[in-house]
């Protein structure tokens, strides 16, 4: 039977509504990272995947949501930290978090006894993930379910906060995934290297970080062109973030 301050937990954060980064964010990514490989990650990851690239994979989770079979790994999307703590003085969901999530597939995916159809699940997990991690408001202050609830206009058409960092600001960019890596990936070699030496946790609090940026509205604020102007640079700067550090990562684990 689960501890009342589980159950609290659970009332407090439960999962989120709307998903993270759209289609053409999390393409974005995983387009920079397959640009970033090395020839031996590259080797083992058409082994796992086939002719899927990582781009097309990393909307999987996403997709499958609505399948009962993975409701278990809902809770996986995010992390709750409140103002004032960190990753590791907040309160652990037990049903699992992002930055958790992130740790265990990995471990299972350099495990040389895991069956490849398995891997494949873990790896389309994997790269989702980073995504996630890397849109601000999936590390949520436990109030608002990382901004779902928080509610504004996108061009006066009602929406939430959370959903304008998924897609609106990256669609109103009018560009597709392709396009989009193209004109971020830019990042020197010295700053990849800076980037990937960062954990998961510390991904996490980098989000935290851009909280009064991010929350610098009132709800039922009409947003849009002056919105997009003060936060595509930060849009930005995440998805070729998420990028480099899912390569760092996937190298990682295929070397």
């Amino acid at each position: 039977m689960r501890s009342l301050r589980s159950v609290l937990l659970l009332i407090s954060c439960t999962p989120l509504v709307a998903f993270a980064w759209g289609p053409t964010g999390h393409r974005t990514i995983c387009a920079i990272a397959e640009n970033h490989l090395t020839k031996k990650a590259h080797k083992a990851i058409v082994r796992i995947l086939g002719s899927e690239s990582l781009a097309i994979a990393s909307t999987w989770m996403d997709e499958v949501r609505s399948d009962s079979l993975y409701d278990h790994t809902h809770d996986w999307h995010w992390v709750t930290i409140p103002d004032s703590l960190t990753y590791a003085t907040s309160l652990k969901n037990p049903e699992g978090d992002v930055v958790e999530a992130i740790a265990r597939m990995s471990s299972l995916l350099r495990s040389d006894t895991v069956p490849m159809e398995r891997k494949r699940v873990y790896l389309r997990f994997l790269i989702h993930l980073v995504g996630d991690l890397h849109q601000p408001l999936h590390a949520g202050r436990g109030d608002d379910k990382g901004g779902n609830t928080f509610q504004v206009q996108w061009f006066k058409k009602g929406t939430n906060l959370h959903r304008v960092w998924d897609s609106e600001m990256i669609d109103q960019a009018g560009l597709s995934y392709t396009e989009l890596a193209q004109s971020l990936d830019h990042a020197s070699i010295a700053q990849q290297k800076v980037w990937q030496q960062n954990t998961p946790a510390e991904w996490a609090q980098e989000a935290v970080g851009y909280r009064t940026q991010v929350y610098a509205v009132q709800k039922g604020d009409d947003l849009g062109y002056k919105y997009q102007y003060a936060n595509w640079p930060l849009v930005q700067q995440q998805l070729t973030k998420a990028g480099i550090r899912l390569a760092g990562l996937l190298n990682d684990i295929f070397r």
